[in-house]
């Protein structure tokens, strides 16, 4: 393998990637070139004139061997991945190219909730009973052998996509047969995964909610950020709303939750590279319900920013983006000097609340104006559908704020929302 270029990161990502841009500007602002991996056409001469190598994420051996002929005699220094399937190439990439990096069957398992409860289980780590049922079951026969309350999940779509608490076995036959149709749908059929020919049947875990950003180094877990989810997560579907940090639990739990990760992680193989983990809190006992080999997505990195802390010598103690951390990091560098800053921060993403084309959202100008907050990004196309949880997958868009208190943003970012008035217009059946 010829001498890495120094100046040089790969980035894996799908085209539809929200946080591209916020690589590039880190890039900018490091003098680092990227390159980007995604899943664009191969049959246009560079749509999108980034000079991005074409991948495709169902076939990895392939798409691995496009990756390192295109970069010739002059291998990356380091990659990143933004998305689940993205980490999954990544790793085999990192494989590849003699770089540090997640194992790829590790990164395969983390984005495979079965295989995922069944590493935890093997651990000892606590785990909730779970099941796996393929999809083209009869939902009648598979109802009466459930124990309920329980969820139902698919293996591998992101987003609380396809997430659906039942109670009885008719709520059960339902939103099996619901889980069915999403996974016909043409764009997860797309996807040629095998794992979406089965589900997940697990116990519904009552409690709170805690998201964790982190970072692994070589085995070792660096904690980044611990966010709280303030509103309630018990169903029918998953819907994450509000991330806000610093958490307000006693710092002992907080030390519990990161122990927890760390404990997860290493049962599921992870090494190196960022991790993004949630958790739930029940009685006295963290569950510990994914760990994902990809840094936090969406915009939802915006609400980050770090400092170096008391244990760097010398530097600037300027404000830098969590994607700039990411970027040392996958260069080499130590981070572990890097904490995030002092205030309170957070986001929103903001929920869809109903199926119908969007056409515009009112009071932005206003939701700005609400003390404490920094942005209100709309990402919904006008003219698009809109499709809300548990068969969508996206977002109307993001809002952002910052204050002094966790309190004073969990406030701002309401605040913010009840300002917005969204114009979405039912679909008009087609006639054929």
């Amino acid at each position: 393998m010829a001498k890495p270029d120094s100046t040089r990161v790969l980035l894996v990502a799908t085209t539809t990637g929200y946080q591209i841009r916020s690589f590039g500007e880190a890039a900018d602002k490091l003098g680092v070139r990227l390159v980007f991996a995604s899943d664009r056409c191969d049959q246009l001469e560079d749509p999108w004139w980034d000079e991005a190598i074409p991948v495709r994420f169902h076939d990895e051996p392939r798409s691995v061997d496009a990756v390192v002929s295109a970069c010739g005699g002059a291998p990356p220094r380091g990659i990143v991945a933004v998305g689940d399937r993205p980490a999954v190439l990544a790793a085999r990439l990192a494989r590849a190219f003699g770089l540090p990096g997640h194992p790829p069957e590790a990164a395969a398992t983390s984005r495979n909730k079965l295989a995922t409860r069944r590493a935890l289980q093997a651990a000892g780590l606590p785990t909730p009973r779970f099941v796996s049922m393929p999809v083209e079951g009869d939902a009648h026969g598979l109802a009466g052998g459930v124990q309920y309350p329980a969820v139902i999940k698919p293996l591998a779509l992101s987003g609380s996509r396809g997430v659906v608490r039942v109670d009885t076995a008719a709520e059960f036959i339902d939103a099996f047969d619901r889980l069915r149709r999403l996974l016909q749908a043409r764009d997860v059929r797309m996807e040629r995964d095998q794992t979406h020919g089965q589900a997940l049947v697990e116990d519904f875990i009552p409690g709170t909610e805690y998201a964790i950003e982190a970072l692994l180094d070589h085995g070792t877990l660096q904690w980044l950020a611990l966010f709280d989810k303030p509103d309630p997560l018990d169903g029918p579907f998953f819907e994450e709303t509000i991330y806000c940090t610093p958490s307000a639990a006693p710092p002992e739990q907080q030390q519990r939750l990161v122990a927890a990760v760390a404990a997860a992680s290493a049962a599921i193989g992870l090494h190196h590279g960022p991790v993004h983990a949630e958790c739930r809190i029940s009685g006295d006992t963290i569950y510990v319900l994914e760990v994902a080999a990809r840094p936090i997505g969406g915009l939802c990195s915006r609400a980050l920013r770090f400092r170096r802390g008391p244990k760097a010598s010398g530097g600037s103690d300027a404000v830098v983006s969590l994607e700039e951390v990411l970027l040392r990091h996958a260069l080499g560098e130590d981070v572990s000097s890097y904490v995030r800053e002092r205030a309170a921060s957070g986001v929103m993403m903001i929920p869809i609340p109903r199926r119908g084309v969007y056409r515009r959202v009112d009071g932005v100008d206003e939701a700005k104006l609400v003390a404490g907050v920094e942005d209100v990004r709309i990402t919904a196309k006008p003219d698009a559908t809109l499709v809300p949880l548990p068969e969508g997958k996206s977002y109307l868009g993001f809002i952002f704020a910052r204050a002094d208190k966790a309190g004073a943003v969990d406030r701002a970012l309401r605040g913010a929302h009840a300002r917005l008035r969204f114009v979405i217009d039912r679909e008009v059946p087609v006639a054929i």
